[in-house]
């Protein structure tokens, strides 16, 4: 090893290069490895499906695998092997139904939420009764979408989720907005500032802190500032929320 570490040195040194110097006792680096932190930046979207049937995750997955930036990283067959999934694969969007025995959706949805588990969830369902519907948005889901959606409108409905997106049907949206809050929540709208109003309004636009960002010319830092006190004033759980009650009491549009 000594003499061949030598003879580069000397190659180094004959084309006019700094030799390179490794400290005594230290040993060579050994080859690179795939990262193995689930949540590093890879360009790719990570996805997991939680679906009671085969059949379906078996469609979702031949389709999803053919698109260049979404990845399906796992599978669970109901809502407790979902959550055990989410929190060891650490997903970026979960592709989640409703009615699954024993853990169902949205109890997933509320035990992911109280693990503050990252991943944005969109529902996958073919269940459009309201009574389905308003739980899992109120539960966390970023999204909402039907099993006979258009595949090529799946692919765009997970990456719009994963940008930051709210993505809701026309008739959920429609559906949530007959709901009665109750309370003074109009009253509660008044303790916002202008300016976390004019976020609040770029929210129920379906905008991400990105784009929110770009618009009012701040940092995404500054906006995602604005949303947390948006949403503790308000006293809502998420952007989901705020969107809903952004669009309920007339505020963007």
């Amino acid at each position: 090893m000594a003499e061949n570490a030598g003879t580069g040195n000397r190659d180094e040194q004959r084309d006019g290069r700094e030799p390179r110097r490794v400290p005594a006792g230290t040993a060579p680096a050994p080859a690179a490895e795939a990262p193995t932190d689930p949540a590093g930046d890879t360009g790719t979207i990570r996805v997991l499906l939680v679906d009671d049937h085969q059949v379906v995750r078996r469609g979702l997955r031949t389709f999803l695998e053919i698109q260049d930036d979404i990845e399906v990283v796992g599978e669970a067959a109901d809502g407790t092997e979902g959550i055990a999934a989410a929190e060891r694969l650490r997903p970026d969007v979960v592709l989640m139904d409703v009615k699954m025995p024993g853990t169902d959706g949205i109890e997933a949805l509320r035990t992911l939420r109280e693990l503050a588990n990252p991943a944005r969830v969109l529902i996958v369902t073919s269940f459009t009764e309201q009574r389905t519907v308003v739980p899992a948005l109120r539960a966390g889901a970023a999204g909402y979408v039907y099993k006979d959606i258009d595949p090529e409108a799946l692919a765009g409905a997970i990456r719009s989720v994963h940008a930051g997106h709210v993505l809701l049907q026309p008739e959920v949206a429609g559906a949530l907005l007959t709901q009665d809050e109750g309370g003074n929540g109009q009253g509660r709208g008044t303790t916002l500032t202008e300016r976390e109003s004019e976020v609040l309004g770029l929210i129920a636009d379906g905008r991400s802190n990105r784009e929110i960002a770009r618009a009012l010319v701040l940092s995404e830092k500054t906006v995602k500032t604005h949303v947390s006190n948006i949403l503790m004033k308000l006293d809502l759980a998420d952007r989901t929320q705020a969107a809903l009650w952004a669009v309920r009491h007339g505020v963007g549009g």
